[in-house]
């Protein structure tokens, strides 16, 4: 059986070798349809890119590394999609590596990245290999930290705005009367954990409410840690009136553990989680969350790292932020306020 050359799928989809080249690679100077045309010839004589030799003559892979902690968190979940389709969309094709938040695992995947040669990657991290980053960049590997921040890296970073998702769910709860609010949040060597509980608690002490570090449960980013710190809270007396779960993982505790030990929501507790996921939407009653914009900071981060691939000159350092949004359900309720304080 002959080979099937590009020529001859350029033959077949009416186009130039060149064309039929650049449309295969992914390139923004080919417009869709004749992308298409030439990706269904392709497909139809059973012709497939030899990826080597391509990444020989241009000095690129074509390959792109999506390093991330877990699959359980949905913003991660998310991030993985939309950065598979974009880049697929530019012609590269992304090897997803999870390290169950592993800094050493971590650091193996970042060597096998670079052995690849990857022409990009994208890290949502440990945060504590910076100098296995700095040899990617040395490499002429395009980086952007995503979710987490790595002290001292030059490269770009994109960040979901926590703090004011923390004040947005912090001050609706005392907006609804409520004054012992709880929370449980992730560690603070994460950004996540600790800016979530800064807006938390600056928001608390803007409205004169303070002495709840009762109510306060920060740890590990699972569900077991999630379980044992709501039945730790549920122990306080005075109870809370409220509960922020600002530690993504540990929801997969919290919700269980409130239903077995029969608390309802929102007659005896009002409860915000932090991040959204379709089954939040779905419990009974639907969950009120702090969306973090995860499908916007999966676009921009696979956005500003195909910018720097084709542009490596390109300014690094810059840090982007992402807003968050509030969206109301039926989770919690207005109070009438027992406990004299002010507000």
């Amino acid at each position: 059986m002959a080979t099937v050359t590009l020529a001859d799928v350029a033959r077949a989809a009416g186009v130039s070798r060149s064309t039929a080249s650049r449309a295969l690679s992914g390139s923004s100077l080919i417009s869709l349809e004749t992308r298409a045309a030439v990706q269904d010839a392709a497909r139809a004589l059973g012709y497939r890119v030899n990826r080597a030799a391509s990444a020989l003559r241009s000095n690129r892979s074509h390959l792109i590394g999506l390093v991330m902690n877990n699959l359980i968190n949905q913003t991660f979940h998310t991030i993985a999609e939309v950065v598979q389709r974009r880049a697929a969309e530019a012609g590269f094709q992304v090897i997803l590596c999870i390290t169950d938040a592993d800094p050493h695992r971590e650091r193996e995947v970042l060597g096998m990245l670079a052995d690849h040669g990857v022409d990009g990657a994208i890290v949502m991290g440990t945060g504590r290999n910076r100098s296995e980053i700095g040899v990617l960049r040395e490499h002429g590997c395009a980086v952007v930290h995503l979710i987490r921040s790595v002290a001292g890296s030059d490269a770009m970073t994109v960040l979901a705005d926590d703090v004011a998702g923390a004040r947005a769910a912090t001050e609706h709860l005392l907006g609804l009367g409520h004054r012992r609010i709880g929370f449980i949040g992730g560690p603070l060597e994460a950004d996540s954990g600790r800016e979530r509980f800064k807006g938390y608690a600056d928001t608390l002490a803007d409205a004169g409410v303070g002495g709840l570090d009762e109510l306060v449960r920060r740890g590990p980013l699972t569900a077991e840690f999630g379980s044992e710190a709501a039945a730790s809270l549920l122990a306080v007396d005075p109870p809370m009136t409220a509960l922020y779960a600002a530690n993504h993982e540990a929801t997969f505790g919290i919700l269980p553990t409130l239903a077995e030990l029969g608390v309802a929501i929102p007659d005896a507790l009002s409860l915000i989680c932090h991040e959204d996921m379709r089954w939040l939407a779905l419990w009974r009653p639907g969950l009120t969350v702090v969306d973090n914009g995860a499908g916007e900071l999966g676009a921009i981060a696979v956005d500003l790292l195909l910018n720097q691939i084709r542009n490596p000159s390109a300014d690094g350092g810059r840090t982007y932020r992402v807003g968050p949004r509030l969206i109301e359900r039926d989770s919690c309720r207005r109070i009438d306020r027992i406990d004299g304080g002010p507000g």
